[in-house]
């Protein structure tokens, strides 16, 4: 599944280069993982209208961008992994830290707005929050990452064995 040229080229554009494609093979889906968590526990701030839920994901992304690697990683490194039988997740790059920083203010927005009673404006801020995060979540496509990429001028390129 990895090893697919478009998959590639969207995971490389959220930081994970340099990966050999049997590396990408095993840990390509489950470098959704985080993202997947981060859309669950979005769907439940915003359901629920809860500024707790989406302050304490703000917070975990808070430290997704201070760490190389995201707070929900750990789950799978040390626990999931081993049942699945597959390598520990790469720390990500610097693309995807930019997202956790990037989800970190808007998640703070959206718990902010539901807060203080703007209801619809915490609807319009957490809805395209949440398909942000389940389009990553699902696709491997991550828009801050492009933004990322964009504005610093970062072309990930393919490693050589997915070239070969």
């Amino acid at each position: 599944m990895a090893s697919n040229s478009l998959v590639r080229r969207r995971l490389e554009a959220q930081g994970f280069c340099n990966l050999d494609d049997a590396t990408l093979n095993e840990v390509g889906p489950w470098l959704r993982w985080s993202p997947a968590f981060c859309t669950l526990f979005m769907v439940a701030g915003v359901a629920l209208k809860s500024p707790a839920v989406l302050w304490a994901l703000a917070a975990t992304a808070f430290l997704g961008t201070l760490l190389p690697f995201h707070p929900f990683d750990l789950l799978y490194n040390y626990g999931a992994r081993y049942l699945t039988g597959t390598r520990p997740l790469p720390h990500q790059g610097p693309q995807r830290r930019f997202a956790c920083g990037i989800a970190t203010v808007w998640l703070l927005a959206t718990g902010w707005a539901f807060h203080v009673g703007a209801l619809l404006t915490g609807y319009l801020l957490g809805v395209p929050l949440i398909l942000v995060a389940a389009i990553v979540s699902i696709t491997h496509f991550c828009i801050p990452s492009l933004i990322y990429n964009t504005w610093f001028k970062v072309r990930p390129s393919a490693s050589p064995q997915a070239r070969a």
